[in-house]
């Protein structure tokens, strides 16, 4: 896991207020300026040097398989800290002694050892010649610092993976929840088409004998319906254009079965043809107009289709309507549903397609029958509105 720009900012400001902390403890013992300026340029070498140190560190503590337990690779972070403690522990001794003689108040190099002065002090006093801490004491020091650079990298390390593994079980379950949500369209789509079959066929065979001319015009529409459902049904949105040609095949099939008493009345806006819909959403409604309506009255039939997009400010809808003439939604007899098969179906595809921005309502006309509209979110081939 590389390092962010961010993140090396962070770094590089941690040991830069490492190392004023450093140089502003030196100002409680009260050195010289000589002494003063001394232990800020040791100070700043050694901040420096961990600055520079400190991404490595993470980057090694990043390749750790904390999870797995493996010990050799804590072993070799561990004796790259010993070789790190002791490289900066005699390093920093030498150029103490060399740039800062001990004396005065001096003699630990970070906030840490400000306890040990009284000690070094007394060291000092007894023995002339030491010039600062001993080697040890700075390597313990650089071991300290040493692993807490290692525990704020691993830190880092365990919060990076957290983040990734969540944001991989967000597409997993993204991914997981799309393909169940194309299973159940697929499912719902399906389910029409043994309906549509066994109805159609259940009209061929009451036809066969007395309109033999008919059933081959029936038949050839309807293999025209099937290769339609096999080679392109597998797309959820057909254009309304594309929707209407095989509905009409459908309407020709059962004006064959009524023997010229339904008639059906199209009137599509000019804007509504590129409206995308779900495939073969208006046979079922169609259906239900002449099961549930045309079938119910011994006059003729008539099936209004209309198609239209009303807008609102910056939204639209596409507002399709299927309209009979038969006895209405409450004029059926007890115990008996208007709404069939194919309108609940219906209506379950538009919810997983749509969401709560669509809406599928079934009511008496005004004017007589019943009407079906159906609305939906206006929207075409590219993604947008049309003008």
């Amino acid at each position: 896991m590389r390092l962010t720009r961010t993140e090396l900012a962070l770094i590089a400001g941690f040991w830069t207020v490492f190392a004023a902390l450093s140089i502003a403890s030196r100002l409680l013992d009260r050195p010289g300026a000589t002494q003063l300026a001394g232990h800020a340029t040791v100070a700043s070498i050694e901040a420096f040097c961990w600055m520079l140190i400190t991404p490595f560190i993470f980057m090694l503590a990043a390749r750790l398989d904390v999870e797995r337990g493996r010990n050799a690779q804590f072993l070799i972070l561990a004796l790259i800290g010993v070789a790190t403690a002791a490289l900066m522990g005699w390093g920093g001794s030498e150029l103490r002694s060399a740039i800062t003689p001990f004396g005065g108040g001096g003699g630990a190099r970070s906030v840490a050892d400000s306890a040990a002065r009284a000690f070094f002090r007394e060291r000092a006093a007894r023995s002339p010649g030491l010039r600062g801490p001993p080697v040890w004491f700075g390597i313990v020091n650089a071991l300290v610092l040493y692993f807490g650079v290692v525990a704020a990298a691993m830190a880092r390390t365990y919060s990076r993976r957290y983040q990734i593994r969540r944001e991989q079980a967000a597409r997993r379950e993204a991914r997981l929840e799309a393909q169940l949500a194309e299973a159940r369209l697929d499912a719902l789509r399906r389910q029409l088409d043994p309906h549509f079959l066994f109805n159609t066929l259940n009209t061929v065979s009451a036809l066969v004998e007395r309109d033999p001319r008919g059933v081959r015009r029936m038949i050839s529409r309807l293999s025209e319906l099937l290769r339609h459902s096999f080679e392109g049904g597998g797309e959820p949105e057909v254009t309304l254009r594309d929707e209407l040609v095989m509905v009409t095949r459908y309407i020709e099939i059962m004006q064959v079965r009524f023997q010229g008493r339904l008639t059906v009345e199209m009137d599509i806006g000019e804007s509504a043809h590129d409206a995308l819909v779900p495939t073969m959403i208006l046979q079922p409604l169609v259906e239900n107009a002449i099961k549930h309506g045309i079938d119910r009255i011994t006059g003729p039939g008539i099936i209004e289709i209309t198609a239209d997009v009303e807008r609102t400010g910056t939204s639209a809808e596409l507002v399709v309507r299927v309209r009979d003439n038969g006895p209405g939604t409450g004029e059926v007899s007890p115990g008996e549903r208007r709404q069939g098969v194919g309108i609940g179906n219906s209506a379950a595809r538009l919810e997983q397609l749509y969401g709560a921005s669509q809406q599928l309502t079934l009511a008496s006309d005004a004017r007589g029958g019943a009407v079906v509209e159906m609305r939906l979110p206006y929207h075409v081939q590219n993604g947008g509105l049309n003008g």
